[in-house]
């Protein structure tokens, strides 16, 4: 059995999807696959320190370091995707660009790394480091809009897809003030070293869902239109260098 992990990037509405999704993927390998969905980060740590989770559909922040530190193997990922992020203020607030934003302003994040040193490049132009942002934590992109729709910050940095996944209705009471532009980073798809044999029928797995008429609805269900690409070593080791470029 393969433990099946997905990253705690997406809104619930998702849920359903995956789960048709693992029962393809199991069809597909003939393999008995548990799909883990936990709700935040914390809970994502647990199980990767808890459990053998043989596959991990990651972050780039996390890919790069399950793959350094766990020696994780690429896998997939989705075409078409790249992970963005967005600035974003309560509707009537008084900025209309991140530029607008000041020492001392106060930004709720999530765990997401990968999307704080993104909002940190893209505030470089206001002039601001990380020393001069009063950092408020939301276990979820949920949470953080909720909040910051309260008034409770200034700004909340978002994975643009789950911004763009929100209802309209909260849609309704923010604004963007700045979106990334840095198609360099997606989410991956990675494998457990233990389970390194299993390594080509999961790749032709994955690479086969979009083959089939189900299987291309459940991945638009996915927002994963073009379905997933093999993910080579080099592809990886190219994500591992922007991350650290980022860190920089």
């Amino acid at each position: 059995m393969l433990n099946f992990l997905i990253a705690p990037d997406f809104p619930p509405e998702d849920f359903a999807g995956w789960h048709l999704f693992n029962t393809n993927l199991q069809r597909a390998t003939d393999t008995t696959i548990r799909l883990l969905m936990p709700a935040d980060h914390r809970e994502q740590t647990e199980s990767l320190d808890n459990s053998k989770v043989g596959l991990i559909y990651a972050n780039p922040f996390d890919a790069s370091q399950l793959v350094r530190e766990r020696g994780y193997l690429p896998l997939v990922r989705p075409i078409g995707r790249p992970d963005e992020m967005v600035i974003a203020s309560y509707k009537d607030s008084a900025y209309r660009h991140s530029d607008d934003l000041k020492k001392g302003c106060r930004i709720l994040v999530t765990s997401n790394q990968d999307v704080i040193m993104l909002g940190l490049r893209l505030l470089e132009s206001a002039g601001l480091a990380e020393k001069d942002i009063e950092w408020l934590h939301a276990d979820t992109f949920q949470e953080a809009a909720r909040r910051l729709i309260e008034k409770e910050a200034d700004a909340a940095f978002f994975l643009k897809d789950a911004y763009h996944n929100f209802r309209s209705s909260t849609l309704g009471y923010l604004k963007i003030l700045m979106e990334s532009r840095i198609n360099d980073l997606s989410h991956v798809v990675l494998l457990h070293p233990d389970y390194a044999e299993y390594q080509d029928i999961l790749q032709e797995a994955f690479t086969g869902v979009i083959s089939t008429s189900a299987g291309k609805v459940i991945l638009e269900d996915l927002n994963i239109p073009q379905g997933f690409e093999i993910l080579t070593q080099e592809d990886v080791e190219f994500l591992i260098d922007v991350i650290d470029t980022l860190r920089d």
